[in-house]
């Protein structure tokens, strides 16, 4: 049985260019995905990505961009080291409504039996509304790390 898509919707009072900064830009990322980025050498589609311990340099996850439309959408395979066969994708879909920014996560395309499936659907969550609190407000109060299940 195919593992459905997972879809996150949330509304965040910030522009699309502050959203998308703050999903691509590592100094953006690293102050609400628990001390780590998003880091690729070209924010280019074919280019690599990996999610990294600021601080460790440890890597968490990475893949290929798969397309990429400037504060608008951005798609990426994900998996957790390059030989690992449970690839994934996670597309990210910005849309400006109400002086704001729609949001829309989905991360699916999982294989049978993905055992990413489960951590992420742990992670997300919590990454999500980090990134709502600290564009909107400038902080995090959700401070469980994320790094073991997404």
């Amino acid at each position: 049985m195919k593992t459905p898509d997972q879809v996150y919707k949330i509304h965040i009072d910030a522009t699309p260019e502050k959203v998308w900064s703050a999903i691509i830009d590592p100094e953006f990322t690293k102050q609400y995905w628990f001390g780590n980025a998003n880091v690729a050498a070209k924010w280019e589609k074919g280019a690599p990505w990996q999610h990294q311990g600021m601080d460790s340099g440890t890597l968490y996850h990475g893949g290929i961009i798969e397309d990429i439309v400037p504060n608008e959408r951005l798609v990426l395979s994900w998996s957790n080291s390059a030989d690992d066969p449970d690839v994934s994708r996670v597309t990210f879909t910005l849309t400006s409504k109400d002086g704001g920014t729609d949001l829309v996560i989905i991360h699916g395309d999982f294989i049978e039996g993905s055992s990413m499936a489960i951590s992420v659907s742990k992670g997300w969550p919590n990454v999500i509304a980090n990134m709502k609190e600290f564009l909107e407000h400038g902080v995090t109060k959700n401070l469980k790390t994320a790094c073991d299940c997404i």
